[in-house]
């Protein structure tokens, strides 16, 4: 990674922790101005850095121009950059009040993708997802198996806790909210089954779900062990 990506990066890096702390209100109305300047220099340093590529890029043949330019700002990582430099200044002219506006200021998360593009953690990304694809068959089917326990969970505690708790089993979507805390073996609690036979189901949904979750585990943790070694052997 090139100085000038190193120094993007952490710019990226700063601008999303500020973004974070700006979320606490007490943090914000402390000093105000002082984050609409931090902001405006951000949005500022992106809007620099995204026009001198574009002028940079017009000395390549296939950029050439102005349609060349428009053609390197339609590449999906170029597409990005402007994506997020536009939401900067859309925020900085005018901001968007409460958790939106919040939201907005974190488009720029997705400069990113285009820092790293070329970097070795994006070569391990790339293998990654590879890896993943080659495993697609294995995940879709642990992830079928735990869609089909869903339902079989779901349906028996609506039937048997249904009329007791309607509430909380009156229907199968509402099942649905126990089944995945239970399932993906959450347990928060705020739903449950009074009744023996919902117990006993409720007991075994949860040995059940032991296995479930256990296979798209060992799926992916092989996945990432093979994957990196083949980053490994690639550097």
């Amino acid at each position: 990674m090139s100085p000038l990506n190193k120094g993007i990066l952490a710019l990226v890096v700063f601008s999303i922790l500020l973004v974070v702390f700006e979320s606490e209100a007490s943090v914000r109305t402390s000093a105000p101005w002082a984050f609409k300047l931090i902001n405006a220099t951000i949005t500022l340093a992106f809007s620099v850095e995204l026009a001198a590529r574009l002028w940079v890029m017009g000395r390549d043949s296939a950029y050439a121009g102005i349609v060349g330019r428009l053609r390197y700002l339609a590449r999906p990582t170029s597409f990005v950059d402007l994506v997020a430099t536009v939401a900067l200044w859309v925020d900085l002219i005018s901001p968007i009040p409460g958790s939106y506006g919040i939201l907005l200021r974190l488009v720029r998360v997705l400069r990113v993708i285009s820092v790293t593009r070329d970097s070795a953690w994006s070569r391990a990304i790339r293998l990654l997802g590879r890896a993943v694809a080659q495993r697609s068959r294995e995940l879709v089917l642990s992830f079928g198996i735990a869609i089909v326990a869903l339902l079989v969970s779901s349906t028996l505690l609506f039937a048997i806790e249904g009329r007791i708790q309607p509430e909380q089993f009156g229907s199968i979507p509402r099942a649905m909210w126990w089944a995945v805390a239970t399932l993906t073996t959450v347990g928060y609690g705020d739903v449950y089954p009074i009744t023996a036979m919902g117990r006993i189901v409720a007991s075994l949904s949860a040995l059940t779900a032991i296995a479930i979750v256990g296979m798209p585990a060992g799926i992916m943790a092989a996945t990432f062990t093979s994957a990196f070694q083949g980053f490994k052997s690639q550097k």
